[in-house]
């Protein structure tokens, strides 16, 4: 969309607000509003100004004017918003030097995608994430001095049959692992995730398909199309957007957080992927699964890398509470076409521009930027290096004998130790620039404060473990 084009939708639409938007590190959407008499074509090449220091793991207030340059391909009229607003998503850029500032997820991603043209390897790369997310009722938590709770309040919760609930309880709610994927009224999320896709097709993100997920409590799924990794990135902070504000709409509440409660499933977010070059699918040839040894070495980049790819896509501590073994967790670093218990899955299709390769072990609270970026990296450096993964896996990977199990390595099991894995495993990462150790270093002291507010933090179950002892 070129800039004239969004003038007109401005005018088109009655606009009265224009709101900038970009992704800070741990990947929440931050925001800045202006009215529309304050909104010209110049913010598209002057940007708009605010204070980076404010924004968790960048600048410090000695360096903090940072410049919001608006991207016209993304203009976007707000659906929940009273007045009229116009969304644009932004670059944040170093007024210094003009260019996109270092911490920025979406300039990273940028050059992500600048590094594999000239690398000469590809000159697309395709993602198709499927984020995972329950709609509760309510939720209350606290965490103080006296104590520590966390309730969470489902009418579909499979704990909920003998509550007495306003209007009577129906009796009608998806057991435990029981959640994909019975018709109404056992699926009481239909209408609620309606809604969501007419949104989202609105702002220009394409639905294929929406579903009730496994888990009991209002765990659902929307997919919706693949595309390029920084667009792709854009329509998952899109989608989140959306899920979010449409639950709030309907008086409840959504979460991406991966493990919200235990016994049954946590949401995880599987990225499909694929490199082409000059309109080719490079993944597709003649090997395993229909696949190139292009895609075999991509894959073997991403095993040899996945503990710490997991800091950027497993980024929080309840991350590692669903990446345990069972409860569909893929733990196990090893591919299949077939085995949903392998990290790496190469899905079924009928054509070889279809051909595409199946992260696992993601989650959606993952920033998409980066973790989009850091899995093309991991698997380039699989195929410039010719990385093998090994030979498939066939059997269920869940029950192995302890004498197989030792042979086939996991992801990590905790974010400390993806962190530390980060911190040494990193050089695959920096090449073209993309990531700099600069912003590595930097996410790591991020990311502890997180591990550290929790290792601080006397947990429920421990008074069971320990109390009486």
């Amino acid at each position: 969309m070129a800039i004239a084009d969004v003038m007109k939708m401005v005018k088109d639409n009655d606009i009265k607000f224009v709101d900038f938007r970009f992704t800070d590190t741990r990947g929440k959407e931050q925001h800045v509003t202006v009215p529309v008499s304050a909104f010209n074509e110049e913010k598209f090449t002057e940007g708009h100004a605010f204070d980076g220091s404010s924004i968790s793991g960048w600048k410090g207030i000695q360096a903090s004017d940072m410049q919001l340059m608006p991207d016209p391909d993304t203009a976007n009229i707000d659906p929940f918003m009273d007045e009229p607003t116009l969304i644009l998503t932004c670059d944040v850029v170093d007024p210094t030097d003009g260019k996109g500032y270092d911490r920025c997820p979406r300039s990273l991603a940028k050059r992500a995608e600048a590094y594999l043209k000239s690398s000469g390897i590809g000159d697309t790369a395709y993602f198709g994430p499927e984020p995972e997310f329950f709609i509760f009722d309510s939720i209350q938590w606290d965490v103080s001095m006296s104590g520590s709770s966390v309730r969470i309040n489902s009418e579909e919760g499979a704990w909920a049959s003998g509550e007495k609930f306003e209007g009577g309880n129906t009796g009608h709610r998806p057991g435990v692992k029981g959640g994909y994927f019975p018709v109404p009224p056992v699926d009481s999320l239909q209408d609620v995730r309606s809604a969501m896709c007419i949104a989202l097709e609105e702002m220009g993100v394409p639905v294929e398909v929406h579903h009730h997920e496994v888990a009991t409590a209002g765990q659902c799924e929307i997919g919706t199309k693949f595309s390029t990794l920084t667009e792709r990135a854009d329509w998952t902070q899109i989608t989140k957007y959306v899920v979010l504000n449409t639950a709030h709409a309907y008086g409840k509440t959504a979460t991406f957080m991966p493990k919200p409660f235990a016994g049954d499933n946590g949401s995880g977010m599987h990225v499909h992927q694929s490199i082409w070059k000059d309109g080719k699918n490079l993944f597709a040839g003649n090997g395993y699964a229909g696949l190139s040894d292009f895609a075999l070495y991509y894959i073997g980049g991403i095993i040899k890398h996945a503990k710490a790819l997991n800091a950027i896509t497993n980024p929080g501590t309840n991350s590692y509470k669903r990446l345990v073994p069972h409860f569909e967790a893929p733990v196990k670093l090893a591919y299949s076409a077939k085995n949903r218990s392998a990290s790496i899955r190469i899905p079924f299709v009928h054509s070889d521009k279809a051909r595409r390769v199946e992260a696992r072990f993601p989650d959606p609270i993952a920033n998409p930027y980066l973790a989009f970026s850091a899995l093309m990296m991991a698997g380039l450096d699989g195929v410039q290096n010719k990385i093998h993964p090994g030979e498939p896996a066939t059997k269920d990977l869940y029950h192995l004998p302890p004498e197989e199990d030792a042979l086939i390595p996991t992801v990590c099991a905790s974010l400390e130790e993806a962190l530390a894995n980060l911190d040494k495993d990193r050089e695959f990462l920096t090449r073209g620039g993309v990531f700099s150790d600069d912003w590595i270093d930097a996410y790591i002291a991020l990311k502890m404060e997180e591990v550290n507010k929790l290792r601080m933090t006397p947990h429920p179950a421990e008074f069971g473990l320990y109390y009486s002892c």
